[in-house]
C-alpha cells in the first residue's frame, strides 16, 4: 500500500456566511463526520476540513444592511457555525476561514502560477451576473431574459475589467476524466450531468471583479490593486490552503480528497471549474466528487422566506443528536431529496434504533442475567452457530465500499442484516426453551452468538452513533477503537469472554412529536350562494369532461430512466432517476416495483407527466408519475414505438 493510500482526506463545503446553518449544512458535516470516524478506526491518517466562505458582493451587502463591517458579520456568523460543530461534537482537523491570512496568500499563489502559466489574462467582461449565487450566466442560460436559473433572482448586467481563466482550454481534459474515472463524480446521474455541460461547450471565466472591494486581492508582482478574486476561485482554494499550500506545505502529502462533499446546488464549481483550476495548478485531481440532494419540508425546498427551514440543533436537542444523525444517513438515497418529517424520524427511532438494536442488547442483558449470572462466552458460538455467523459476516463484507461510494442508506440497510439475523435466532432456537430442556449449552452458546452481533455492528455502526455505540461496547466489555476493527471486522475474531453491563434502555420509545409545529390558518368559509340557472345546467353535463385547453395544460414527455433501485421497507415503490432532457434528470417514485425490476428499466424510455407538483412518498421527493395501464393480468408502463430524444413533448 503507497504511503498516500494510508491516508484519507476528507472535506465539506465551506459554508457561506450569509445566513445561520440549517438542516442541509448538517447532513453534509454529519456524512463527512461518519466517514472522517470510519477512516481514523479503519487505521487510516485522516484530516477532515470544514469552515466557512465569507468574501463577496453579498457578504458586503449584507454586513452594510446590519451596519457592520464585512469582517464583523463574518466573524459573528462564522462562529455559530463552528459552535454548532463543536456542540454536534463534529471531528474536524481545522476549520478554515477564507479570511484567514494563511488562506489569502495561498490563493495569492495559485493566481500567480496560473498567471505565469498563460492560464490568466486581462480582459473585458459584459454579462449577466447574480449577486445570490456570485455566478455569471449567458442569455440562453436565463429564464425569461433576466432570472438566475439556479435561484430564480433577478441579475443585472456587468461591464468591468476583469482577468479571465482559460477554463475553454481544459474541456477536453475535462471530458478525458470524467470518461476514464465513472465515479469520480458520485452518484453517476451528477457526473452524467456534468458530462453534458462540459460538451456543450465551455467559455473562459471572469475570476476577478472590480464593483466591491471584500475580497482577496491580486498577487502583489501582478499590480493591479483595484481587483479582487472572483470568490468561487477564492473559496475552491480553500481544500488546498488548509494543507498549506503557498506556505507551509507540509501536510500537502493529504491530497488528493479522498471525498469532496458538496451539494448538488454547487456541482459545477467541483466538478468542472475546481478540477480545471487543478489541472492548471498541476495538481491531481480528487479521487471522488459526491454531491447530495435537498432536503424539503411538505415537499417544498427549505427557505427563510418561507418560514420552513428546520433547525438541526432544535431537532438535536428534542430527539438525540445520535438518533438524528442515524435519521439523516438513513432515511434518503444518497443524492436524492429527502422530505424531514418528525413522524419518519419518530418511525426510525422506534422501530429500526429501538425495537432491532436497543431491545436486542436488552434482552441479551435480560436471560445472560437468568441464565448465566451476567456471564457470555463466545466458546461454542462458531460450532454451534457457524450458519448464522457467516451470515453475518458476509454482510459485514459488504459494508466499507458502500460506504465511501456513498451508499449510505445502503450502507446502513446491510448493516442492520445481522441485527435481524440475531433477534430471529432467538425466535427460532429459544434459548429459554434450551434451558428448560438442559441444553444449557447450546443457550448461552447462542447468547454468545448475540452478543458478538450486537459488537460487531457497533463497531460497524461506530462512526454513525459513535457514544451510543461506546455505551454497548461498554457493555460487551470491550472498547471500540482499531484494534476492535481489525479483531472484530477484518479477522473476524469473536469477543473475549466477559460479564455484561447492565446499561440503561438505550432508546426509550417516543409516543408523540416533540417539537411543535405551526399548523396552517384555516380557511375562511367561502358564503354560499344559490346557484344560478348556468351553474345549474353546468351541473347537469356529464361529470369529468375536460376541455382541450385544460389537456394541454399537462405536460407530457418522454424520458430516458438513467437508474433505478428499490425503495427500503416498500413492496411497491422504485426509486428512478429520469433524464427529460432538462439540466438535472427528475427524481421519481413509482409503484411499479410488483411488475418490473430496477435492472430492466434502466435505458428504456417511459411517458411521464412533467408538470405535477411535487409530492413525498415514504420521505422521497417525487417530481413526476410515469402513464401506465392497468387491467386483471397486471400493469405495463406506457412507451414510445420508437426511440425518441429525452424531453419530446406527447401530445
Amino acid at each position: 500500500m503507497s504511503e498516500h493510500c494510508k491516508k484519507a482526506y476528507i472535506t465539506t463545503p465551506i459554508y457561506y456566511v450569509n445566513d445561520i446553518p440549517h438542516i442541509g449544512h448538517a447532513y453534509t458535516t454529519i456524512i463527512a463526520d461518519t466517514l472522517a470516524i470510519y477512516s481514523r478506526m479503519a487505521g487510516l491518517e485522516t484530516f477532515f476540513l470544514t469552515g466557512t466562505d465569507e468574501h463577496g458582493q453579498k457578504i458586503e451587502e449584507a454586513a452594510k444592511k446590519r451596519g457592520k463591517s464585512p469582517k464583523e458579520y463574518a466573524d459573528e456568523i462564522s462562529g455559530r457555525f463552528k459552535a454548532l460543530w463543536d456542540e454536534f461534537d463534529i471531528s474536524y482537523d481545522k476549520f478554515i476561514r477564507t479570511t484567514d491570512e494563511d488562506h489569502k496568500l495561498g490563493v495569492q499563489a495559485a493566481f500567480k502560477k496560473m498567471y505565469e502559466k498563460g492560464d490568466i489574462y486581462k480582459d473585458v467582461y459584459r454579462g449577466h451576473y447574480c449577486i445570490s449565487c456570485e455566478a455569471f450566466f449567458t442569455e440562453t442560460q436565463l429564464v425569461d431574459g433576466e432570472f438566475c436559473p439556479e435561484c430564480g433572482k433577478p441579475t443585472q448586467i456587468v461591464e468591468e475589467e476583469s482577468y479571465f481563466f482559460r477554463l475553454s482550454k481544459y474541456q477536453d481534459k475535462l471530458l478525458e476524466w470524467y470518461r476514464e474515472n465513472e465515479k469520480c463524480i458520485l452518484p453517476k446521474t451528477r457526473r452524467n450531468e456534468v458530462m453534458r455541460f462540459v460538451e456543450g461547450g465551455l467559455d473562459d471565466l471572469s475570476i476577478t471583479r472590480t464593483s466591491f472591494d471584500w475580497g482577496v486581492k491580486l498577487p502583489p508582482e501582478i499590480n493591479d490593486p483595484k481587483h479582487v478574486m472572483y470568490v468561487w476561485l477564492d473559496a475552491l482554494m480553500n481544500y488546498l490552503t488548509a494543507l498549506g499550500y503557498g506556505t507551509d506545505e507540509k501536510l500537502l502529502d493529504f491530497w488528493p480528497a479522498r471525498v469532496h462533499l458538496i451539494g448538488k446546488d454547487i456541482l459545477r464549481f467541483h466538478a468542472v471549474y475546481w478540477p480545471a483550476f487543478l489541472m492548471s495548478l498541476d495538481m491531481p485531481l480528487p479521487k471522488h466528487i459526491a454531491a447530495h440532494g435537498w432536503w424539503t419540508r411538505n415537499g417544498e425546498k427549505m427557505s427563510k422566506s418561507k418560514g420552513n427551514v428546520i433547525n438541526p440543533k432544535e431537532v438535536a436537542d428534542a430527539y438525540g443528536l445520535e438518533n438524528f444523525r442515524y435519521f439523516m444517513l438513513r432515511e434518503v438515497p444518497f443524492g436524492g431529496d429527502g422530505d424531514f418529517s418528525q413522524k419518519a424520524l419518530i418511525d426510525r427511532i422506534n422501530s429500526d434504533l429501538g425495537n432491532d438494536l436497543g431491545n436486542l442488547l436488552n434482552r441479551l442483558i435480560g436471560m445472560s442475567g437468568k441464565y448465566s449470572e451476567g456471564s457470555v462466552s463466545s466458546a461454542k458460538v462458531a460450532e454451534l452457530y457457524g450458519d448464522e455467523l457467516a451470515e453475518v459476516h458476509d454482510s459485514l463484507d459488504k459494508l466499507e465500499p458502500l460506504l465511501f461510494e456513498m451508499q449510505l442508506h445502503r450502507y446502513l440497510e446491510e448493516l442492520w442484516k445481522p441485527l435481524s439475523i440475531a433477534n430471529k435466532s432467538i425466535d427460532k432456537y429459544q434459548p429459554w426453551v434450551l434451558m428448560k430442556e438442559g441444553k444449557t449449552e447450546e443457550a448461552l452458546a447462542l447468547l454468545g452468538l448475540i452478543a458478538n452481533i450486537l459488537a460487531k455492528v457497533s463497531v460497524m455502526l461506530h462512526p454513525v452513533m459513535p457514544k451510543t455505540t461506546d455505551t454497548i461496547a461498554r457493555a460487551l466489555g470491550f472498547t471500540i477503537n482499531q484494534t476492535a476493527y481489525e479483531d472484530l471486522i477484518k479477522r473476524k475474531d469473536l469477543l473475549s469472554d466477559f460479564t455484561i453491563e447492565k446499561v440503561p434502555p438505550l432508546f426509550p420509545r417516543i409516543e408523540e412529536q416533540l417539537l411543535k409545529e405551526a399548523t396552517p390558518a384555516e380557511e375562511k368559509a367561502a358564503p354560499k350562494k344559490e346557484a344560478s340557472k348556468k351553474e345549474k345546467a353546468k351541473s347537469e353535463e356529464p361529470q369529468g369532461l375536460i376541455t382541450i385547453d385544460q389537456f394541454f395544460q399537462t405536460s407530457l414527455k418522454v424520458g430516458t430512466v438513467l437508474e433505478a433501485e428499490e425503495v427500503p421497507k416498500s413492496k411497491k415503490l422504485l426509486l428512478l432517476q429520469v433524464d427529460l432532457g432538462e439540466e438535472q434528470p427528475r427524481q421519481i417514485v413509482a409503484g411499479i416495483k410488483e411488475w418490473y425490476a430496477p435492472a430492466d428499466l434502466v435505458g428504456t424510455q417511459v411517458c411521464v407527466v412533467a408538470n405535477l407538483k411535487p409530492a413525498k412518498l415514504m420521505g422521497l421527493r417525487s417530481e413526476g408519475m410515469l402513464l401506465a395501464a392497468k387491467d386483471e393480468e397486471g400493469l405495463a408502463l406506457i412507451r414510445p414505438e420508437k426511440p425518441k430524444k429525452p424531453g419530446t413533448p406527447i401530445g
